[in-house]
């Protein structure tokens, strides 16, 4: 039921979004280059990898080494906007269709973060990650790694059809109020480096 709801959406969002879909992929191109999408590899469903994509939003300035320089400052302001606006997220109605992910589920994080859950956080990969979650309407990037992670596995075992359906709805008036964007003093959240103690036990 879940997937079939996610598939029909997506569909209709793509198709509802294309002309927003193409402006900003043209904006994209003019204002930061190519490639407009950004493809990253995360973890799915019981944590097998899959390909996220997401609008790009920052240049690839590099130092006199080659290296990026850090994101603070390769983050424009128009990649701001796309953050800001959510629009940056929209090509992961395609990864719906392809059923990498969910509308509704934890945020698919970085793969490096796997061996750093404790066993009662990695539970969150029990489900399919999501474009928008419990812990994105509660905070989103603007808490802690533990109050996100708690956040995520309460949606696991509490998750329904309504549950979904409150969590879609209060994601659109996030997104008009543009809260929990980033976390204080970061471009978006501090790097995830573990927990050697929190609210579910000890490494």
């Amino acid at each position: 039921m879940k997937r079939l709801f996610d598939f029909i959406c997506a569909c209709v969002g793509i198709l509802i979004l294309s002309p927003l879909i193409l402006i900003t992929a043209v904006l994209i191109r003019l204002k930061l280059g190519s490639p407009i999408v950004f493809k990253q590899l995360r973890p799915g469903l019981h944590g097998k990898p899959f390909f996220v994509y997401k609008f790009r939003t920052m240049t690839d300035e590099r130092d006199e080494f080659g290296e990026l320089l850090p994101d603070h400052i390769r983050l424009t302001p128009f990649g701001k906007l796309l953050r800001k606006l959510s629009l940056d997220e929209l090509p992961q109605l395609f990864n719906v269709l392809k059923g990498d992910i969910s509308l509704v589920g934890p945020r698919p994080l970085l793969m490096e973060y796997l061996e750093l859950y404790t066993p009662e956080q990695a539970r969150r990969h029990e489900v399919r990650p999501g474009i928008t979650g419990w812990a994105q309407v509660n905070g989103r990037n603007a808490i802690s790694w533990e109050e996100k992670f708690k956040l995520d596995v309460w949606y696991v075992e509490n998750q329904s059809f309504w549950l979904d359906l409150k969590i879609l709805f209060m994601t659109v008036m996030k997104v008009f109020k543009s809260e929990g964007v980033s976390q204080q003093g970061h471009v978006t959240m501090t790097k995830f480096t573990g927990t050697k103690k929190d609210t579910f036990g000890s490494k």
